[in-house]
């Protein structure tokens, strides 16, 4: 695997990813806010057709915006990452669909879990996306097109657009291709 902007503090050795997120860091282009973010951490390998990628991570979120989870990327202007974002001292299901303008969807979670589970399909040029949280099975959130592409760059991402930085752990990273 290799990284988009590596951040100062990382580890695969214990388990698949840790990491701590450098300051002001995001992915966002344009939608809204006007500006282009694309310095947060991506730590991916290259799929080629269809895949499944399921990821379980936790993360110690304080400030506004703090995000992690998983991040599927055609190139600098067509990518897709969900996970959890950090708003309001809730944690809260997000997916940021970007084709040259972002997009953005969120879903308050009741608590705020210890980790959370993703799990992406890519089925095409389409990708769905599903969590679950330690006392629920998995709940579709988003089917969304991303990118015809017959290779993508897909695997776990973090950053931190307000605040200084915050630590994230990926306990367990899963990729499967799947014949088309």
């Amino acid at each position: 695997m290799r990284w988009l902007n590596e951040p100062n503090q990382w580890s695969a050795e214990s388990v698949p990813l840790s990491l701590h997120t450098e300051p002001k860091t995001d992915f966002w282009r344009k939608t809204h806010y006007g500006f282009v973010r694309d310095n947060g951490h991506f730590f991916f390998n290259e799929l080629e057709g269809d895949f499944d990628i399921e990821t379980e991570f936790r993360g110690d979120y304080r400030s506004l915006y703090d995000q992690a989870g998983i991040m599927v990327r055609a190139d600098e202007t067509n990518w897709l990452k969900t996970g959890i974002e950090f708003l309001d001292g809730i944690q809260h299901v997000s997916a940021v669909v970007t084709r040259d303008f972002s997009d953005w969807s969120v879903v308050p979670l009741r608590a705020n879990p210890e980790s959370t589970r993703i799990r992406l399909e890519r089925r095409s040029g389409a990708i769905m996306i599903f969590f679950a949280s330690q006392d629920h099975g998995w709940t579709m959130f988003r089917t969304a097109h991303l990118s015809e592409a017959p290779k993508l760059l897909a695997g776990p991402m973090a950053a931190s657009p307000e605040g200084n930085g915050f630590s994230v752990v990926f306990d367990r990273l899963e990729m499967e291709s799947r014949p088309r």
